[in-house]
């Protein structure tokens, strides 16, 4: 798998991950979500490189021009409910992409630090020889992002995936890297070291879903 970590050169991205983390600037939802947004937006933009192309004539009000486009038929799926914001992001910059989206959930057993993930909404056009991308803001311990392939593997197989994440704990991008073939690529904002006995990234930032909508029900 090839890897893509963004912050390894200094940019713009560094203000949106950094307020992401603020416990103070956090608290502002609206700016929590837009922040997600952001990255989105600059994840997909350098995504795009790597995109197939192919010349194509413009017409404009004084004359033509030739112009390589991205001819690729691209799937968007994001894992809810963290992923909505990520999602409208990517999708500001592929437009005219195709949506999936799925529930995946921690289901935890009798120790808080034992779940599995479990899926159950799903929504996705085929996937057959298209390239997909796949967006989930917290790569924490990889089992949803492999969760979710395996949900979609009935709609077809894609010709190329993309996975995109905000931040990402190390023992996350090894276990995706385990799990998908050598030409998936690995999007990511940022890289943290460790998980908790929980399975959270360390520092991270908190709960992504609980901070972009709120915090969940509870049983």
């Amino acid at each position: 798998m090839q890897i893509h970590n963004l912050t390894e050169e200094n940019s713009i991205l560094n203000t949106f991950i950094s307020e992401m983390r603020d416990v103070k600037i956090q608290k502002d939802r609206m700016r929590f979500r837009r922040n997600i947004e952001r990255i989105g937006e600059v994840l997909g933009y350098e995504l795009s490189k790597k995109l197939n192309y192919q010349s194509s004539k413009i017409t404009t009000p004084l004359g033509k021009c030739t112009m390589n486009l991205p001819k690729n038929d691209i799937v968007l799926c994001s894992i809810l409910r963290a992923g909505v914001p990520l999602h409208h992001g990517l999708l500001n910059y592929f437009d005219d992409a195709q949506n999936a989206f799925i529930s995946a959930y921690r289901q935890h057993q009798k120790h808080p630090e034992s779940f599995e993930i479990i899926v159950e909404y799903l929504a996705c056009p085929s996937l057959e020889g298209k390239t997909l991308i796949l967006a989930d803001p917290m790569l924490a311990t990889g089992q949803s992002m492999v969760a979710t392939f395996e949900a979609l593997k009935p709609f077809g197989t894609p010709k190329e995936v993309h996975l995109v994440s905000v931040i990402g704990a190390q023992v996350g991008v090894n276990y995706v890297q385990k799990h998908f073939k050598e030409n998936t690529h690995l999007w990511i904002a940022a890289v943290d070291e460790n998980l908790n006995d929980k399975g959270y990234i360390i520092p991270g930032l908190g709960d992504a879903g609980d901070l972009a909508f709120g915090e969940k029900l509870q049983n």
